[in-house]
Order: structure tokens, then sequence, then C-alpha cells
């Protein structure tokens, strides 16, 4: 690939001829030598994810950057940001957690930029792109002695990070797709409102006031769910009280809707806050919810503890003992469904010291129980099993 992002036409120093830049692996092994080429090409690997194939390559940092910024293979380009914002994103979880700075990658930032300008781009892959890689995800890649608050706080910095670089691109996109056009469930309508609703959040990361009033307008003007649900999250994400008016907004025109009022107590699990767990022992006394309903558990305890990877791991371990309080509590009327629970469990020997240690007394303390169903006693002696 060129500077400039084309695909280069190649010749091999044998004479075959290279169509549109594109080589072939046919062989367990082959060494391919090219000539005529003045400037030093960036190969773009396993293009279109043409065969579901582990990857090891020696691409630069600076190659991925210029594969981020202008590869012309959307699956290549999205790779090479997830690589890049997760060797940053690692990078700064142990900065964080040694009391420094978190850096900055100004290629990464600059290939956000590109990515965003890029009109022949489809909405959708650019909503895509724009979201860094989720904390589970980080912390799945560490592998070990994982701090979730370091994680937490190193993608929060990152999004601000993108939030300060974009910011006149996101407000112009966010004002380009929000049309007032009537509702469609296509999938160009649907990727147009991904990219829209994408923009909102990033705009709002900082919370700055015209941000959370035009999400807090995006909410109340709602022609359909997603939008309604997207603006409703950006605004969940700050203690404000456009937040708390928008949720009992919410329940009020739809608590006839049990699908949607699950959405409700998901996004409120999710919160990543030292209230959330007094929120969520909160509403699990709320007239909609009921320990008779597995799906009103799994949208609020179930969200809680496996999607909110911050507060669930609180260091003071009271996500682990709410959790395990519930589960024995559950376990004599739906087993099928605390055992489910009981798998929010199943990374914590990958936690630093403190927080493993109050995840094992928590496991421990369900295993001890007296008459756990076969369900749940499978389950955690698993989890433990796995550790040892």
């Amino acid at each position: 690939m060129a500077a400039d992002g084309r695909d280069l036409p190649l010749v091999l120093t044998d004479g075959r001829k290279i169509e549109r830049g594109v080589v072939t692996l046919t062989k367990p092994a082959e060494t391919f030598e090219f000539k005529g080429i003045a400037q030093r090409p960036v190969p773009s690997l396993n293009r279109g994810f043409s065969a579901p194939i582990k990857l090891s390559a020696n691409v630069s940092p600076d190659d991925l950057r210029f594969m981020a910024a202008r590869d012309s293979d959307p699956f290549n380009r999205w790779q090479a940001l997830q690589t890049l914002a997760t060797t940053l994103l690692i990078d700064n979880v142990a900065a964080l957690r040694k009391g420094d700075t978190p850096r900055e990658d100004a290629g990464l930032l600059a290939a956000f930029a590109a990515i965003l300008a890029d009109v022949s781009l489809e909405p959708a892959f650019i909503a895509l792109a724009l979201t860094p890689p989720l904390e589970a995800d980080i912390a799945r890649d560490i592998g070990r002695d994982v701090d979730p608050d370091a994680v937490f706080r190193a993608r929060k910095a990152l999004r601000a990070a993108m939030a300060g670089q974009l910011g006149t691109a996101l407000q112009d996109t966010y004002r380009r797709f929000a049309t007032a056009a009537p509702y469609s469930p296509d999938a160009a309508s649907a990727g147009r409102r991904g990219l829209k609703n994408a923009c909102l959040d990033l705009m709002a990361v900082s919370a700055a006031p015209a941000a959370i009033a035009q999400a807090a307008a995006q909410y109340a003007a709602a022609d359909n769910m997603t939008d309604r649900m997207a603006a409703l999250a950006t605004l969940s994400m700050h203690d404000l009280p456009e937040r708390e008016a928008a949720l009992g907004d919410f329940y009020r025109r739809f608590e006839s809707d049990p699908l949607v009022i699950d959405k409700w107590f998901t996004l409120q699990a999710m919160i990543p806050e030292a209230g959330t767990l007094d929120r969520v022992r909160e509403l699990t006394r709320h007239s909609a919810f009921s320990f008779a309903n597995p799906n009103r558990i799994r949208s609020l305890i179930g969200a809680f503890a496996q999607a909110n990877q911050r507060e669930f791991n609180r260091a003071d371990g009271a996500g682990y003992e709410f959790l395990a309080d519930t589960v024995l509590a559950l376990d004599p009327k739906n087993p099928q469904v605390a055992a489910r629970l009981m798998t929010a469990f199943r990374s914590w020997r990958a936690l630093e010291p403190t927080r493993r240690a109050k995840a094992q007394a928590a496991l421990q303390r369900v295993a001890a129980a007296a008459s756990l169903s076969r369900d749940v006693r499978d389950i955690v002696g698993r989890t433990l099993a796995e550790a040892s």
C-alpha cells in the first residue's frame, strides 16, 4: 500500500506481476521481493478477513497508524485501530497504577479524525471505529493482576482525548446526520443513527453543558427507541439533574412495556459510579422488579455483575458480597438463574490481589452453603477449581 493509501501495482524480481497490489500466499513458506518501488510499502494482511487465522506479523506502530488512517480495507483499518488503542490502553493502565499521567498517541487520534472525515466510508463503520476497546476486552488482554479502576480511567482518558481532538468534526457530523426525515428501519438509516449517536456520546464525555443539553433535547424529541435510548445512555453517564429527569420520564412513558423496562433497569445497573450498587439494591425494591421474574433479574443484577466491570469489581468487595447474597437467596427458587449469575465470577483469578481475595472469599461462602442446587454447586466448584 502506498503512502496515499492506494494499492500499489507490484512486480516481483522474477518478473511476475501482482494485480491490484494483492499477493496471495499458496504455500507454507514463500518469499516475495519487489522491484521498482520508490517507497517502503505497508503490508495490509488478510484483507477482507479472507481466512480465519491467528496472524503474527512484524508490523510497526507507525505501520498501524498508517493503516488506521488510510487502509482501503475496512476490516484491516478497524483492526489497526483496535491494536493501537489496546496497546495504548494497556500502557496507560500500567502508568495510572504507578501514579503516572496517561500518554496520548497523536497518530491514533489523527487516524480517528481521518476516519470521521472520510465520506466514502459507511456511517455504521465510522461509528464502530469510534468505539474504543471495551473494559472487559482490555482486562482480558492484560490477562493478570487486573485493576478495573485503572482500566476504567485509562479508557475514559482515551475517550476524552478523542473528544478533544475531534470536537468540531463531531458536532458537524452530528448535525449532518440529525435529519428530520421520518424513521426508517433499513440498514443505511440505522448506520446513520449509529454514527450520530456515537458522536453525541463523545461530545458529552466532558459533561459540557451544551452537549448535555443536546442529549436531553434528543431524548425529548426522539421519534424512535434507538435515538431515545442512545440519548438516555449518554445522560446516564453523568450525575446531573438531566439524568434523573430522563430516567423518570422514560419509566413513565414505557412502564407498561416489559421489554423496554428491562432496558431501563439494565441502563442503571451499568452506570460506572460509586453509588450504583446502592441504586441496584434500591431498584430490587421497585414495584416493577420481582425476583420471580428471570428477565428482571438478568436485566438488573445480571447486567450489574457482568457488564459493569468497575462497580461489580469494587475494591471493598461489596459487589461480590451482593451477588453472593443474591445467589444464595435465589438458588432454592430458581437454580438455573442463580447459576447463571455466578458466571460473573469466571475471571476473578485475573484480578489484582486485593480484589482476587475478596472474590475468592465470596465464592467460598457460596460453596460452603448447605443444600446448594446442583446447578450452582457445579458453577462455583468449577470456578474455584479452575484457579488452583
